[in-house]
């Protein structure tokens, strides 16, 4: 049997549903999406070595980025990606948080030296790509129940970008407290976010 799946109207929703998020909303919603870019920010901040505040607005920004512009794509292409938000992303969230994390812990244990999260535009990526899954299935349920995106986006993506900055900064005093230990600890943490979005995406 063929489904039939309707477009987004110009106006912003699906043909025959509209609503209206209010504020406290909205605000929780991208509270709790930027709670996993919080959790990396501080990993990254434990791991900054020079820069801080141009890495740290580099980072904030790929992050918000990410979050918004995947709120976005799951509103545009609607039920057609229900399947892969609810298997393989977040298989593929928990694989790259799995990889950076137990690098991380083994760098940090063998004890290197230097900056050993994100080294490269590509692991930034990764990075943005794995904490922002979350935010397609949000997309779609706006779509499904007729919310135009762009506002709510653009809300999503300004709050990750806050809470990735406050993040990073809070990992510098963790490192300061804890020294080396400190890396070992972001990668435990990115581990922890991999299973929660595996088992519970």
């Amino acid at each position: 049997m063929v489904h039939y799946c309707p477009k987004p109207s110009p106006s912003g929703g699906w043909p025959g549903h509209s609503r209206k998020m209010n504020t406290a909303e909205l605000i929780l919603i991208a509270v709790a999406l930027a709670m996993d870019a919080f959790a990396v920010s501080i990993s990254a901040g434990t791991t900054i070595c020079e820069e801080r505040l141009r890495k740290a607005l580099v980072i904030a920004a790929a992050f918000g980025g990410f979050q918004a512009g995947m709120t976005v794509i799951g509103w545009l292409a609607g039920e057609g990606i229900r399947e892969l938000v609810l298997s393989f992303a977040p298989l593929l969230a928990f694989a790259l948080l799995l990889g950076i994390g137990a690098k991380m812990i083994f760098e940090g244990l063998r004890g290197d030296e230097g900056c050993i999260l994100i080294r490269s535009a590509a692991g930034l990526l990764l990075l943005a790509v794995a904490t922002s899954i979350d935010a397609l299935a949000v997309g779609l349920s706006f779509a499904v129940i007729g919310i135009p995106v762009m506002f709510p986006a653009a809300v999503i993506g300004v709050v990750a970008f806050l809470f990735s900055i406050a993040g990073i900064f809070l990992g510098k005093r963790v490192a300061d407290l804890i020294g080396r230990k400190a890396e070992i600890v972001g990668g435990i943490i990115l581990i922890l976010i991999g299973l929660r979005i595996l088992l519970f995406s």
